[in-house]
Protein backbone atom coordinates (compact mmCIF):
# COMPACT_ATOMS: atom_id res chain seq x y z
CA UNK A 1 0.00 0.00 0.00
CA UNK A 2 1.18 3.69 -0.95
CA UNK A 3 1.43 6.45 1.39
CA UNK A 4 0.91 9.75 -0.84
CA UNK A 5 3.45 11.71 1.08
CA UNK A 6 2.24 15.47 0.20
CA UNK A 7 -0.68 14.73 2.49
CA UNK A 8 -0.25 15.47 5.84
CA UNK A 9 -0.83 12.87 8.86
CA UNK A 10 -3.15 14.19 11.87
CA UNK A 11 -1.68 12.59 15.36
CA UNK A 12 -4.59 11.94 17.60
CA UNK A 13 -4.12 12.92 20.75
CA UNK A 14 -5.70 10.02 23.06
CA UNK A 15 -5.88 11.76 26.34
CA UNK A 16 -8.02 14.77 24.97
CA UNK A 17 -10.73 11.78 23.70
CA UNK A 18 -10.82 10.14 27.44
CA UNK A 19 -11.04 13.85 28.80
CA UNK A 20 -14.19 14.80 26.31
CA UNK A 21 -15.46 11.12 27.17
CA UNK A 22 -15.22 12.23 31.16
CA UNK A 23 -16.53 15.41 30.78
CA UNK A 24 -19.83 14.03 28.90
CA UNK A 25 -20.39 10.77 31.69
CA UNK A 26 -19.99 13.81 34.58
CA UNK A 27 -22.49 15.70 33.25
CA UNK A 28 -25.01 13.54 33.05
CA UNK A 29 -24.22 11.74 36.15
CA UNK A 30 -23.21 15.05 38.35
CA UNK A 31 -26.20 15.83 40.50
CA UNK A 32 -25.70 18.98 41.19
CA UNK A 33 -25.37 20.39 37.72
CA UNK A 34 -28.21 22.28 37.46
CA UNK A 35 -31.60 22.65 34.90
CA UNK A 36 -32.42 25.66 33.73
CA UNK A 37 -36.06 26.31 35.04
CA UNK A 38 -38.74 27.69 33.48
CA UNK A 39 -38.97 30.92 34.97
CA UNK A 40 -35.14 31.26 33.57
CA UNK A 41 -36.40 30.45 30.22
CA UNK A 42 -39.93 33.12 30.59
CA UNK A 43 -36.50 35.43 31.37
CA UNK A 44 -34.70 34.89 28.44
CA UNK A 45 -37.36 35.37 26.99
CA UNK A 46 -38.21 38.28 27.93
CA UNK A 47 -34.63 39.87 27.75
CA UNK A 48 -35.11 38.61 24.23
CA UNK A 49 -38.43 40.64 23.67
CA UNK A 50 -36.24 43.61 25.17
CA UNK A 51 -33.35 43.85 22.82
CA UNK A 52 -35.96 43.36 19.70
CA UNK A 53 -38.66 46.40 20.77
CA UNK A 54 -35.25 48.19 22.40
CA UNK A 55 -33.59 47.61 18.37
CA UNK A 56 -37.30 48.15 16.84
CA UNK A 57 -37.28 51.70 18.81
CA UNK A 58 -34.00 52.62 17.93
CA UNK A 59 -34.48 51.85 14.42
CA UNK A 60 -38.06 53.67 14.64
CA UNK A 61 -36.53 56.84 16.23
CA UNK A 62 -33.80 57.00 12.99
CA UNK A 63 -36.28 56.88 10.56
CA UNK A 64 -38.09 59.58 12.37
CA UNK A 65 -34.42 61.36 12.65
CA UNK A 66 -34.19 60.72 9.22
CA UNK A 67 -37.41 61.78 7.79
CA UNK A 68 -36.57 65.31 9.59
CA UNK A 69 -33.33 65.72 8.34
CA UNK A 70 -34.76 65.02 4.83
CA UNK A 71 -37.31 67.68 5.58
CA UNK A 72 -34.88 70.05 7.08
CA UNK A 73 -32.73 69.58 3.89
CA UNK A 74 -35.58 69.89 1.45
CA UNK A 75 -36.52 72.89 3.36
CA UNK A 76 -32.79 74.23 2.96
CA UNK A 77 -33.17 73.44 -0.50
CA UNK A 78 -36.26 75.67 -1.40
CA UNK A 79 -35.40 78.34 1.20
CA UNK A 80 -31.43 78.60 -0.73
CA UNK A 81 -33.87 78.23 -4.16
CA UNK A 82 -35.88 81.92 -3.01
CA UNK A 83 -32.85 83.22 -1.71
CA UNK A 84 -30.60 82.04 -4.55
CA UNK A 85 -29.27 85.17 -6.21
CA UNK A 86 -31.40 86.61 -9.46
CA UNK A 87 -29.41 86.10 -12.68
CA UNK A 88 -29.38 88.38 -15.21
CA UNK A 89 -31.42 87.08 -17.38
CA UNK A 90 -34.11 86.77 -15.32
CA UNK A 91 -33.71 90.45 -14.55
CA UNK A 92 -34.24 91.46 -18.48
CA UNK A 93 -37.58 88.93 -18.66
CA UNK A 94 -38.97 90.93 -15.46
CA UNK A 95 -37.83 94.63 -16.66
CA UNK A 96 -39.52 93.28 -20.23
CA UNK A 97 -42.73 91.39 -19.34
CA UNK A 98 -43.86 93.82 -16.86
CA UNK A 99 -42.44 97.25 -19.25
CA UNK A 100 -40.29 98.51 -16.08
CA UNK A 101 -37.62 100.56 -16.80
CA UNK A 102 -34.75 101.59 -13.69
CA UNK A 103 -32.62 104.40 -14.73
CA UNK A 104 -30.70 107.37 -13.47
CA UNK A 105 -32.15 110.95 -13.60
CA UNK A 106 -29.23 112.53 -13.26
CA UNK A 107 -27.20 110.50 -16.12
CA UNK A 108 -29.83 108.73 -18.02
CA UNK A 109 -28.38 105.61 -18.34
CA UNK A 110 -29.96 102.21 -17.38
CA UNK A 111 -29.65 101.48 -13.74
CA UNK A 112 -31.40 97.62 -13.76
CA UNK A 113 -28.02 96.41 -13.00
CA UNK A 114 -27.14 98.31 -10.07
CA UNK A 115 -30.86 98.33 -7.98
CA UNK A 116 -31.50 95.18 -9.77
CA UNK A 117 -35.15 93.92 -8.92
CA UNK A 118 -35.96 92.22 -5.73
CA UNK A 119 -38.69 89.14 -7.49
CA UNK A 120 -39.86 87.51 -4.29
CA UNK A 121 -40.44 88.73 -0.25
CA UNK A 122 -37.67 86.32 0.52
CA UNK A 123 -35.19 88.60 -0.63
CA UNK A 124 -36.22 91.70 0.08
CA UNK A 125 -34.40 91.83 3.47
CA UNK A 126 -37.29 92.82 5.36
CA UNK A 127 -37.69 91.76 8.69
CA UNK A 128 -40.09 88.78 9.40
CA UNK A 129 -42.97 90.53 11.19
CA UNK A 130 -42.82 92.85 8.24
CA UNK A 131 -43.55 90.41 5.47
CA UNK A 132 -46.06 89.21 7.32
CA UNK A 133 -48.26 91.68 6.44
CA UNK A 134 -47.71 90.36 2.79
CA UNK A 135 -48.80 86.99 3.46
CA UNK A 136 -51.70 87.20 1.37
CA UNK A 137 -49.44 88.13 -1.86
CA UNK A 138 -47.87 85.42 -3.99
CA UNK A 139 -44.78 87.80 -5.06
CA UNK A 140 -44.10 91.79 -5.16
CA UNK A 141 -45.94 94.06 -7.68
CA UNK A 142 -44.05 95.46 -10.61
CA UNK A 143 -43.42 98.31 -8.98
CA UNK A 144 -42.42 97.11 -5.44
CA UNK A 145 -40.06 94.77 -6.73
CA UNK A 146 -37.73 98.09 -8.60
CA UNK A 147 -38.57 100.24 -6.10
CA UNK A 148 -37.45 97.86 -3.01
CA UNK A 149 -33.29 97.84 -3.71
CA UNK A 150 -33.18 101.52 -4.28
CA UNK A 151 -35.23 102.27 -1.18
CA UNK A 152 -33.48 99.56 0.92
CA UNK A 153 -29.79 101.09 0.04
CA UNK A 154 -30.76 104.72 1.12
CA UNK A 155 -31.24 106.40 -2.42
CA UNK A 156 -34.45 108.79 -3.57
CA UNK A 157 -37.04 107.83 -6.05
CA UNK A 158 -39.12 109.16 -8.77
CA UNK A 159 -42.07 106.64 -9.65
CA UNK A 160 -44.10 106.83 -12.19
CA UNK A 161 -47.08 104.18 -11.61
CA UNK A 162 -49.97 104.23 -11.67
CA UNK A 163 -52.60 103.98 -8.57
CA UNK A 164 -53.92 100.75 -7.78
CA UNK A 165 -50.03 99.25 -8.88
CA UNK A 166 -49.09 98.43 -5.19
CA UNK A 167 -46.81 101.33 -4.62
CA UNK A 168 -47.81 102.41 -0.97
CA UNK A 169 -46.29 99.09 0.06
CA UNK A 170 -43.59 100.16 -2.27
CA UNK A 171 -42.70 103.09 0.08
CA UNK A 172 -44.51 101.93 3.04
CA UNK A 173 -42.07 99.13 4.23
CA UNK A 174 -39.02 100.48 3.36
CA UNK A 175 -40.16 103.55 5.80
CA UNK A 176 -40.88 101.05 8.27
CA UNK A 177 -37.79 98.78 8.20
CA UNK A 178 -35.89 102.55 8.44
CA UNK A 179 -37.45 103.80 11.60
CA UNK A 180 -38.42 100.48 13.61
CA UNK A 181 -35.04 100.14 14.91
CA UNK A 182 -35.68 104.16 16.00
CA UNK A 183 -36.01 105.25 19.57
CA UNK A 184 -38.83 107.15 21.03
CA UNK A 185 -37.71 110.81 22.09
CA UNK A 186 -39.76 113.10 24.29
CA UNK A 187 -40.88 115.63 22.52
CA UNK A 188 -44.20 116.93 23.56
CA UNK A 189 -45.92 117.14 20.29
CA UNK A 190 -46.04 115.10 17.21
CA UNK A 191 -42.96 114.57 15.60
CA UNK A 192 -43.06 112.02 13.19
CA UNK A 193 -40.19 110.15 11.26
CA UNK A 194 -42.39 109.64 8.55
CA UNK A 195 -44.11 111.88 6.53
CA UNK A 196 -46.86 111.04 3.61
CA UNK A 197 -48.09 113.66 1.49
CA UNK A 198 -50.83 113.28 -0.54
CA UNK A 199 -53.50 115.60 -2.83
CA UNK A 200 -57.15 114.24 -1.53
CA UNK A 201 -58.63 113.09 1.66
CA UNK A 202 -59.73 109.63 0.20
CA UNK A 203 -56.23 109.11 -1.30
CA UNK A 204 -54.61 109.84 2.29
CA UNK A 205 -57.18 107.85 3.71
CA UNK A 206 -56.05 104.73 1.73
CA UNK A 207 -52.68 105.05 3.02
CA UNK A 208 -53.85 104.98 6.28
CA UNK A 209 -55.32 101.41 5.73
CA UNK A 210 -52.07 100.21 4.14
CA UNK A 211 -49.83 101.25 7.01
CA UNK A 212 -52.71 99.89 9.37
CA UNK A 213 -51.91 96.35 7.69
CA UNK A 214 -48.52 97.33 7.92
CA UNK A 215 -49.02 98.37 11.64
CA UNK A 216 -51.00 94.89 12.51
CA UNK A 217 -47.70 93.01 12.55
CA UNK A 218 -45.29 95.72 14.03
CA UNK A 219 -45.19 96.69 17.50
CA UNK A 220 -44.75 100.03 18.51
CA UNK A 221 -45.42 102.41 15.66
CA UNK A 222 -48.26 104.92 15.31
CA UNK A 223 -49.94 106.21 12.27
CA UNK A 224 -52.14 108.91 11.78
CA UNK A 225 -54.27 110.32 9.00
CA UNK A 226 -54.60 114.03 8.90
CA UNK A 227 -57.25 115.95 6.33
CA UNK A 228 -59.47 118.62 5.63
CA UNK A 229 -63.48 118.11 6.29
CA UNK A 230 -63.39 117.30 9.59
CA UNK A 231 -62.83 119.28 13.00
CA UNK A 232 -59.37 119.92 13.52
CA UNK A 233 -59.52 119.44 17.56
CA UNK A 234 -60.70 115.67 17.61
CA UNK A 235 -57.27 115.39 14.85
CA UNK A 236 -55.11 117.46 18.07
CA UNK A 237 -56.59 115.24 20.51
CA UNK A 238 -55.25 111.83 18.75
CA UNK A 239 -51.80 113.16 17.92
CA UNK A 240 -50.95 114.44 21.43
CA UNK A 241 -51.82 111.44 22.51
CA UNK A 242 -50.07 108.50 20.28
CA UNK A 243 -47.49 110.96 19.49
CA UNK A 244 -46.80 109.17 15.83
CA UNK A 245 -44.19 108.45 14.19
CA UNK A 246 -45.91 108.10 10.96
CA UNK A 247 -47.66 111.23 9.39
CA UNK A 248 -50.43 110.80 6.49
CA UNK A 249 -51.33 114.00 5.86
CA UNK A 250 -53.32 116.69 2.72
CA UNK A 251 -50.62 119.44 2.39
CA UNK A 252 -53.64 122.21 3.70
CA UNK A 253 -54.50 120.57 7.15
CA UNK A 254 -50.91 119.33 7.76
CA UNK A 255 -49.40 123.39 7.16
CA UNK A 256 -52.71 124.37 9.31
CA UNK A 257 -51.40 122.38 12.04
CA UNK A 258 -47.49 123.12 11.78
CA UNK A 259 -48.19 126.48 11.58
CA UNK A 260 -50.59 126.05 15.40
CA UNK A 261 -47.11 124.22 16.80
CA UNK A 262 -49.15 120.82 17.07
CA UNK A 263 -46.70 119.08 14.45
CA UNK A 264 -43.10 119.54 14.44
CA UNK A 265 -41.47 118.06 11.14
CA UNK A 266 -37.50 118.53 12.95
CA UNK A 267 -37.14 114.78 13.11
CA UNK A 268 -38.50 114.04 9.64
CA UNK A 269 -36.12 111.60 7.59
CA UNK A 270 -38.48 109.81 5.31
CA UNK A 271 -40.77 112.07 2.95
CA UNK A 272 -42.98 110.90 -0.23
CA UNK A 273 -45.29 112.72 -1.90
CA UNK A 274 -47.50 110.38 -3.83
CA UNK A 275 -49.52 111.52 -6.68
CA UNK A 276 -47.40 114.28 -6.66
CA UNK A 277 -48.49 116.02 -10.10
CA UNK A 278 -51.96 115.85 -9.26
CA UNK A 279 -51.11 117.85 -6.04
CA UNK A 280 -49.18 120.55 -8.23
CA UNK A 281 -52.77 120.76 -10.56
CA UNK A 282 -54.01 121.71 -7.51
CA UNK A 283 -52.37 124.49 -6.49
CA UNK A 284 -50.03 122.83 -3.80
CA UNK A 285 -46.95 123.88 -5.16
CA UNK A 286 -46.07 126.67 -3.02
CA UNK A 287 -47.29 124.49 0.30
CA UNK A 288 -45.07 121.58 -0.01
CA UNK A 289 -42.11 123.40 -0.75
CA UNK A 290 -43.37 125.07 2.64
CA UNK A 291 -43.25 121.54 4.68
CA UNK A 292 -40.04 120.47 3.01
CA UNK A 293 -38.79 123.63 4.19
CA UNK A 294 -40.03 122.84 7.97
CA UNK A 295 -37.78 119.68 8.49
CA UNK A 296 -34.45 120.11 9.74
CA UNK A 297 -31.56 120.72 6.81
CA UNK A 298 -29.17 118.95 9.34
CA UNK A 299 -31.26 115.32 9.20
CA UNK A 300 -30.33 113.42 6.05
CA UNK A 301 -33.80 112.76 4.42
CA UNK A 302 -34.62 110.07 2.33
CA UNK A 303 -37.44 111.10 -0.58
CA UNK A 304 -39.60 109.58 -2.33
CA UNK A 305 -42.03 110.83 -5.27
CA UNK A 306 -44.71 108.89 -7.05
CA UNK A 307 -46.30 110.90 -10.27
CA UNK A 308 -48.13 109.34 -13.06
CA UNK A 309 -46.90 111.68 -15.42
CA UNK A 310 -43.41 113.84 -15.69
CA UNK A 311 -44.00 116.95 -16.72
CA UNK A 312 -41.62 119.79 -16.80
CA UNK A 313 -43.27 120.99 -13.06
CA UNK A 314 -42.55 117.60 -11.66
CA UNK A 315 -39.17 117.67 -12.96
CA UNK A 316 -38.07 120.75 -11.57
CA UNK A 317 -39.56 119.98 -8.11
CA UNK A 318 -37.44 116.56 -7.86
CA UNK A 319 -34.21 118.45 -8.96
CA UNK A 320 -34.70 120.65 -6.47
CA UNK A 321 -35.28 118.53 -3.60
CA UNK A 322 -34.53 115.09 -4.54
CA UNK A 323 -30.52 113.65 -4.37
CA UNK A 324 -29.53 111.92 -7.39
CA UNK A 325 -32.55 110.35 -7.69
CA UNK A 326 -33.72 107.23 -9.17
CA UNK A 327 -36.62 106.77 -11.55
CA UNK A 328 -38.93 103.70 -11.89
CA UNK A 329 -41.36 103.94 -15.01
CA UNK A 330 -43.91 100.81 -14.94
CA UNK A 331 -45.82 99.41 -18.04
CA UNK A 332 -48.92 101.74 -18.16
CA UNK A 333 -46.98 104.87 -17.94
CA UNK A 334 -44.36 104.68 -19.76
CA UNK A 335 -42.53 107.79 -21.15
CA UNK A 336 -41.84 108.11 -24.86
CA UNK A 337 -40.41 111.24 -26.10
CA UNK A 338 -40.66 112.39 -29.89
CA UNK A 339 -39.69 109.23 -31.28
CA UNK A 340 -36.54 109.43 -29.43
CA UNK A 341 -34.35 106.02 -28.12
CA UNK A 342 -35.88 105.04 -24.23
CA UNK A 343 -32.39 104.47 -23.66
CA UNK A 344 -31.51 107.90 -24.09
CA UNK A 345 -32.10 110.47 -21.42
CA UNK A 346 -35.53 110.49 -21.25
CA UNK A 347 -35.39 114.54 -19.39
CA UNK A 348 -35.48 115.73 -23.18
CA UNK A 349 -39.19 113.79 -23.47
CA UNK A 350 -42.62 115.56 -23.68
CA UNK A 351 -44.30 113.42 -20.82
CA UNK A 352 -46.69 111.59 -22.75
CA UNK A 353 -48.46 108.60 -21.62
CA UNK A 354 -48.92 105.10 -23.34
CA UNK A 355 -52.14 103.65 -22.44
CA UNK A 356 -52.55 100.40 -21.08
CA UNK A 357 -53.41 97.80 -24.19
CA UNK A 358 -55.53 96.10 -21.85
CA UNK A 359 -58.01 98.88 -22.03
CA UNK A 360 -60.42 99.25 -25.33
CA UNK A 361 -61.00 102.57 -26.02
CA UNK A 362 -64.50 103.88 -27.61
CA UNK A 363 -65.55 107.03 -28.67
CA UNK A 364 -68.86 108.19 -29.59
CA UNK A 365 -69.39 111.55 -31.45
CA UNK A 366 -72.68 112.78 -30.47
CA UNK A 367 -74.88 116.23 -30.00
CA UNK A 368 -74.60 117.55 -26.57
CA UNK A 369 -78.48 117.03 -26.31
CA UNK A 370 -78.47 113.30 -26.93
CA UNK A 371 -76.17 112.29 -23.56
CA UNK A 372 -78.53 111.66 -21.24
CA UNK A 373 -80.41 109.27 -23.55
CA UNK A 374 -77.08 108.07 -25.17
CA UNK A 375 -75.97 107.22 -21.45
CA UNK A 376 -79.90 105.62 -20.54
CA UNK A 377 -78.95 103.37 -23.87
CA UNK A 378 -75.28 102.59 -22.79
CA UNK A 379 -76.14 101.32 -19.16
CA UNK A 380 -78.84 99.00 -20.80
CA UNK A 381 -75.98 97.33 -22.79
CA UNK A 382 -73.06 97.29 -19.90
CA UNK A 383 -75.59 96.79 -17.12
CA UNK A 384 -77.93 94.02 -17.62
CA UNK A 385 -76.94 91.89 -14.81
CA UNK A 386 -77.32 94.86 -12.85
CA UNK A 387 -73.25 93.89 -11.24
CA UNK A 388 -70.93 95.22 -13.31
CA UNK A 389 -68.65 98.30 -11.57
CA UNK A 390 -69.04 101.51 -13.48
CA UNK A 391 -67.96 104.65 -13.27
CA UNK A 392 -69.43 107.67 -14.56
CA UNK A 393 -67.17 110.98 -14.88
CA UNK A 394 -68.21 114.44 -15.61
CA UNK A 395 -66.53 117.93 -15.31
CA UNK A 396 -68.62 119.46 -12.54
CA UNK A 397 -70.01 118.90 -9.10
CA UNK A 398 -73.60 119.47 -9.88
CA UNK A 399 -73.46 118.03 -13.03
CA UNK A 400 -72.55 115.19 -10.83
CA UNK A 401 -75.55 115.50 -9.01
CA UNK A 402 -77.99 116.07 -11.71
CA UNK A 403 -76.68 112.72 -13.17
CA UNK A 404 -77.15 111.16 -10.17
CA UNK A 405 -80.41 112.04 -9.43
CA UNK A 406 -81.95 111.31 -13.35
CA UNK A 407 -80.26 107.61 -12.82
CA UNK A 408 -81.64 107.23 -10.00
CA UNK A 409 -85.30 108.20 -11.14
CA UNK A 410 -84.48 106.02 -14.08
CA UNK A 411 -84.25 102.98 -11.52
CA UNK A 412 -80.37 102.79 -11.60
CA UNK A 413 -78.71 101.96 -8.15
CA UNK A 414 -75.84 104.50 -7.94
CA UNK A 415 -74.02 106.92 -5.79
CA UNK A 416 -71.70 110.50 -6.54
CA UNK A 417 -68.77 111.59 -4.51
CA UNK A 418 -67.58 115.35 -5.36
CA UNK A 419 -66.30 117.98 -3.32
CA UNK A 420 -69.82 119.23 -2.37
CA UNK A 421 -70.46 115.84 -0.17
CA UNK A 422 -68.70 115.91 3.16
CA UNK A 423 -66.75 113.31 4.01
CA UNK A 424 -68.80 110.91 5.51
CA UNK A 425 -71.25 111.02 2.84
CA UNK A 426 -67.97 110.64 -0.02
CA UNK A 427 -66.61 107.42 2.40
CA UNK A 428 -69.82 105.86 2.14
CA UNK A 429 -70.46 105.96 -1.28
CA UNK A 430 -67.55 104.52 -1.99
CA UNK A 431 -67.64 101.98 0.72
CA UNK A 432 -70.78 100.87 -0.74
CA UNK A 433 -69.27 100.93 -4.37
CA UNK A 434 -65.98 98.99 -3.24
CA UNK A 435 -67.99 96.13 -1.97
CA UNK A 436 -70.25 96.00 -4.80
CA UNK A 437 -73.61 97.15 -2.64
CA UNK A 438 -73.96 99.92 -5.39
CA UNK A 439 -72.67 99.22 -9.10
CA UNK A 440 -72.56 102.73 -10.63
CA UNK A 441 -70.32 105.62 -9.09
CA UNK A 442 -70.90 109.05 -11.02
CA UNK A 443 -67.37 111.01 -9.76
CA UNK A 444 -65.85 114.56 -10.53
CA UNK A 445 -61.40 114.21 -11.43
CA UNK A 446 -60.46 115.35 -8.32
CA UNK A 447 -62.65 113.53 -6.16
CA UNK A 448 -61.71 110.21 -8.35
CA UNK A 449 -58.12 111.15 -8.48
CA UNK A 450 -55.61 108.59 -6.71
CA UNK A 451 -58.73 106.02 -5.47
CA UNK A 452 -57.55 102.24 -5.58
CA UNK A 453 -61.01 100.38 -6.99
CA UNK A 454 -60.48 97.16 -7.63
CA UNK A 455 -62.23 95.28 -10.42
CA UNK A 456 -64.05 98.10 -12.64
CA UNK A 457 -65.23 97.03 -15.91
CA UNK A 458 -66.43 99.86 -17.67
CA UNK A 459 -65.48 103.72 -17.64
CA UNK A 460 -67.93 105.90 -19.21
CA UNK A 461 -66.85 109.58 -19.71
CA UNK A 462 -69.67 111.10 -19.90
CA UNK A 463 -68.22 114.54 -19.96
CA UNK A 464 -64.94 114.97 -22.03
CA UNK A 465 -62.23 116.13 -19.41
CA UNK A 466 -60.07 119.50 -19.37
CA UNK A 467 -57.20 117.89 -20.03
CA UNK A 468 -55.74 114.85 -22.19
CA UNK A 469 -53.65 113.70 -18.66
CA UNK A 470 -57.40 113.54 -17.17
CA UNK A 471 -58.47 111.46 -19.63
CA UNK A 472 -55.70 108.98 -19.37
CA UNK A 473 -56.28 109.11 -15.44
CA UNK A 474 -59.65 108.39 -15.99
CA UNK A 475 -59.82 105.17 -18.79
CA UNK A 476 -56.77 104.16 -16.35
CA UNK A 477 -59.58 102.87 -13.65
CA UNK A 478 -60.46 99.67 -15.47
CA UNK A 479 -57.73 97.25 -17.07
CA UNK A 480 -56.07 96.86 -13.71
CA UNK A 481 -54.83 93.92 -12.37
CA UNK A 482 -53.93 91.99 -15.98
CA UNK A 483 -57.70 92.58 -16.10
CA UNK A 484 -59.15 94.00 -19.29
CA UNK A 485 -61.51 97.29 -19.22
CA UNK A 486 -63.61 99.08 -21.70
CA UNK A 487 -63.68 103.17 -21.63
CA UNK A 488 -66.96 104.88 -23.61
CA UNK A 489 -66.45 108.58 -24.03
CA UNK A 490 -69.02 110.51 -25.24
CA UNK A 491 -67.49 113.30 -27.19
CA UNK A 492 -69.13 116.80 -28.68
CA UNK A 493 -68.70 119.67 -30.61
CA UNK A 494 -68.05 121.26 -27.22
CA UNK A 495 -64.44 119.05 -26.74
CA UNK A 496 -63.10 120.09 -30.36
CA UNK A 497 -60.24 121.05 -29.30
CA UNK A 498 -59.15 117.94 -27.76
CA UNK A 499 -59.76 115.90 -30.88
CA UNK A 500 -56.10 116.30 -31.89
CA UNK A 501 -54.96 114.80 -28.68
CA UNK A 502 -57.64 112.23 -28.47
CA UNK A 503 -56.40 111.10 -31.42
CA UNK A 504 -52.83 110.66 -31.04
CA UNK A 505 -53.92 108.97 -28.04
CA UNK A 506 -56.20 106.30 -29.81
CA UNK A 507 -53.78 106.16 -32.35
CA UNK A 508 -50.78 105.35 -30.16
CA UNK A 509 -52.90 102.52 -28.40
CA UNK A 510 -53.61 100.97 -31.90
CA UNK A 511 -57.34 101.83 -31.45
CA UNK A 512 -60.22 102.77 -34.13
CA UNK A 513 -60.50 106.44 -34.68
CA UNK A 514 -64.19 107.30 -35.73
CA UNK A 515 -64.37 109.10 -39.12
CA UNK A 516 -66.54 111.91 -37.48
CA UNK A 517 -63.80 112.55 -34.80
CA UNK A 518 -61.39 113.37 -37.71
CA UNK A 519 -63.57 116.43 -39.05
CA UNK A 520 -62.51 118.19 -35.51
CA UNK A 521 -58.96 118.10 -36.88
CA UNK A 522 -55.95 116.76 -35.95
CA UNK A 523 -54.28 119.82 -34.20
CA UNK A 524 -52.62 119.22 -30.67
CA UNK A 525 -52.72 122.26 -29.16
CA UNK A 526 -49.59 123.25 -27.28
CA UNK A 527 -49.94 124.62 -23.04
CA UNK A 528 -49.52 127.78 -23.30
CA UNK A 529 -48.44 130.34 -19.95
CA UNK A 530 -51.10 131.39 -17.76
CA UNK A 531 -50.11 135.40 -18.24
CA UNK A 532 -47.86 135.48 -21.57
CA UNK A 533 -49.77 132.76 -23.59
CA UNK A 534 -47.68 131.65 -26.20
CA UNK A 535 -45.35 134.41 -26.00
CA UNK A 536 -42.24 135.12 -23.98
CA UNK A 537 -42.86 131.24 -22.53
CA UNK A 538 -39.31 131.11 -21.66
CA UNK A 539 -39.53 133.60 -19.06
CA UNK A 540 -41.09 132.93 -15.65
CA UNK A 541 -41.44 136.09 -13.55
CA UNK A 542 -41.65 134.05 -10.87
CA UNK A 543 -38.23 133.42 -8.70
CA UNK A 544 -37.09 130.64 -8.21
CA UNK A 545 -36.14 129.36 -4.91
CA UNK A 546 -32.79 127.73 -3.84
CA UNK A 547 -31.87 124.63 -4.37
CA UNK A 548 -31.70 122.59 -1.07
CA UNK A 549 -30.09 119.48 -0.95
CA UNK A 550 -29.83 117.23 2.26
CA UNK A 551 -26.43 116.06 3.27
Amino acid sequence: MKIDSAAPIEKIDNKKLKNKKSDKKSKKINPTSEEPSRTDKKEKSKNKEDKSDKKSDKKTKRSIQDEQVDKKSKKSKTNSAENAPVSNSEISEFLKMNGVRITSIETGKDASSIYPPILSFENSGFDKDLLSSCSSFDKPTPIQSACWDILNKGKDIVGIAETGSGKTFAFALPAIQKIKPMKDTSASVASPYVLVLAPTRELAMQTQEQFDLIKATTKGIESICLYGGVPKYEQKKVLYKSLPKIIVATPGRLIDLIECGDVSLKQVNFLVLDEADRMLDQGFEQVIRKIINSTDPNIEKQMVMFSATWPEEIRSLASEFLKSPIRVNVSGVELVGNGDNPENNEDSNDGKLIINQRVTQIVQVMDPYNKENNLTDLLAKYHKNQSSKIIIFVLYKKEASRVENSLQRKGFNCVSIHGDKSQDLRSQALKSFKSGQVPLLIATDVAARGLDIPNVEYVINYTFPLTIDDYIHRIGRTGRAGKKGISHTFFTVEDKHHSGSLINVLKEAKMDVPDNLLKFGTTVKKKEHKVYGAFFKDIDPNAKPTKIIFD
